[in-house]
């Protein structure tokens, strides 16, 4: 699984979704990197993501019976996730939630198949955990059972407290939280990649990750 950590950091850099340079968070805060998911916009680079997500599940060996994608990223991840887990062997039906509900046709907020057993939640980031909130509220209410969150990369960075994003979600709601990489493993990519530019943006990287870093990081 290191392996694919890595080659996953190498690809968000090939593909333009993981860049460097100064980037104002939400949190006010100037990050060194930015990683924007929307970038993945064509067929070849969502499907080679969705491989990413689905390898990085099935290793976790986490128990689930569908997937749900939070709108919007959710959405497309969620549904090219289950593409690739049924190439696996995994056949996993998917749904995902409209941000206002339908009054007409089938009605409702959600999307494909009706929630129910336990419900893997595919989104990009945690970054306030307002996704996790409104899904796990959503899984609830439909007498389904949150199972986890797949993200695509854990920032391992601090919130308001000691503790970050992901670190809330498992402490709030007693989810797993599984990531195809971390802000560790972007740390190792760039210390190996005998790359002038990619070592000078290394220094920054771990200044801020020792600023902002959790302590558990």
């Amino acid at each position: 699984m290191a392996e694919l950590r890595l080659d996953f950091i190498r690809f968000c850099i090939a593909s333009g979704v993981l860049t460097f340079g100064e980037f104002k968070t939400k949190a006010g805060r100037m990050s060194p990197y930015f990683f924007n998911a929307g970038s993945f916009d064509h067929g070849q680079s969502l499907g080679k993501l969705a491989e990413f997500y689905a390898k990085t599940i099935v290793a976790s060996g986490l128990e689930f019976d569908m997937l749900f994608g939070p709108a919007y990223k959710g959405i497309a991840l969620a549904a090219a996730t289950s593409v690739e887990l049924a190439r696996l062997g995994r056949d996993s039906p998917f749904a995902y939630n409209r941000k206002e509900a339908k009054d007409h046709g089938e009605g409702g907020v959600v999307v494909g198949r009706k929630l129910a057993g336990r419900v893997l939640i595919i989104d990009d980031v945690i970054s306030a955990g307002t996704s996790v909130r409104e899904s796990v509220a959503l899984i609830q209410a439909a007498g389904a059972t949150p199972a986890g969150v797949a993200i695509a990369l854990d920032r391992m960075e601090r919130g308001i407290g000691d503790l970050s994003a992901v670190q809330e979600v498992n402490r709030d709601y007693g989810l797993p939280v599984i990531s195809i990489a971390a802000l560790a493993d972007l740390l190792d990519f760039l210390d190996a990649s005998g790359d002038p530019a990619l070592l000078q943006s290394r220094d920054a990287v771990a200044d801020y990750r020792r600023a902002y870093g959790t302590r558990q990081a």
